[in-house]
């Protein structure tokens, strides 16, 4: 099966990305040092999705974002000649943009595909880690293969091999109930309306399961990768990243988000968990 990680993106602009995180909206970062945080981020994630070789590697950008801009950072990536391909989405929704990113790749099963399944990455994850995208993409060839999912695909398609392709799904969630990683087949029964946004307050995590369950798609999960979007997830990310840096002394398997941490480091920022107050006797 030919497989495909994407990373959706937008281009890094002061005063357009992790907003949450500056003083202006309650945060504790200036919009230059939440833009420089978000790069490095991006970078990060794009050098450990570039690490798992048994996938082609795709970048989707938002349709406003600087294309040359982003160049000069793709060109800092470790293995830039494994870039398959980078693509402006067509703006709208984010459900609009994640779909459009998705038939791009997979074009419903036909022919002229780029991939016969994705996982489709976010930019914010700086402790995503090799094992976990191939985790993902094996669940997904697994449950690809399996009756379940030949029972339910959208239409009969061949890999290269000359295999089966059937329906298939798999979420690593990520907190407040959200997820950080989605993947599916070409012939999976799957849309992303009303995912993201929804006039019932139904998080992202419950519509693709309430989806999957309607459809009675084959679904897997992995491990979670946190985002950072708000002040409390950029504190919580801190110690894990110092047990990763830490860890990977003894594991090579680990990839360790340099620029992430060189950038919190160069900022001064600390996570801290404050006693609670003490009331008067």
């Amino acid at each position: 099966m030919k497989k495909a990680i994407l990373v959706f993106t937008k281009v890094p602009r002061v005063g357009d990305c992790k907003t949450r995180l500056t003083e202006a909206r309650g945060g504790i970062l200036t919009y230059e040092e939440a833009t420089q945080f978000y790069e490095a981020c991006v970078l990060d994630v794009m050098d450990v999705c570039l690490s798992v070789e048994e996938a082609d590697f795709w970048i989707c950008y938002n349709m406003d974002g600087d294309r040359p801009y982003l160049d000069t950072l793709l060109a800092q990536v470790k293995h830039p000649e494994r870039i398959a391909g980078v693509f402006s989405d067509q703006g709208g929704s984010f459900d609009d943009c994640m779909q459009y990113a998705t038939d791009y790749i997979l074009k419903s099963g036909a022919q002229e595909r780029l991939a016969d399944a994705v996982l489709i990455s976010g930019g914010d994850l700086p402790t995503l880690q090799p094992h976990i995208l191939k985790d993902a993409l094996k669940k997904l060839e697994v449950l690809s293969h399996s009756e379940a999912g030949y029972k339910v695909a959208l239409r009969k398609v061949q890999d290269q091999d000359g295999m089966e392709i059937g329906a298939a799904l798999v979420e690593g969630a990520c907190q407040e109930g959200g997820f950080s990683l989605v993947g599916l087949t070409c012939t999976t029964d799957f849309d992303f309306h009303s995912v993201f946004y929804n006039m019932d307050g139904v998080t992202a995590l419950d519509m693709l399961a309430a989806k999957a369950i309607r459809e009675e798609l084959p679904l897997a999960y992995v491990e979670e990768v946190p985002d950072v979007d708000i002040p409390v997830d950029l504190a919580s990310q801190i110690p894990m990243l110092r047990v990763i840096e830490h860890a990977a002394r003894y594991d090579d398997l680990i990839m360790v988000p340099h620029r992430t941490i060189g950038i919190l480091n160069q900022l001064g920022i600390e996570s801290v968990a404050l006693p609670p107050e003490k009331k008067p006797v």
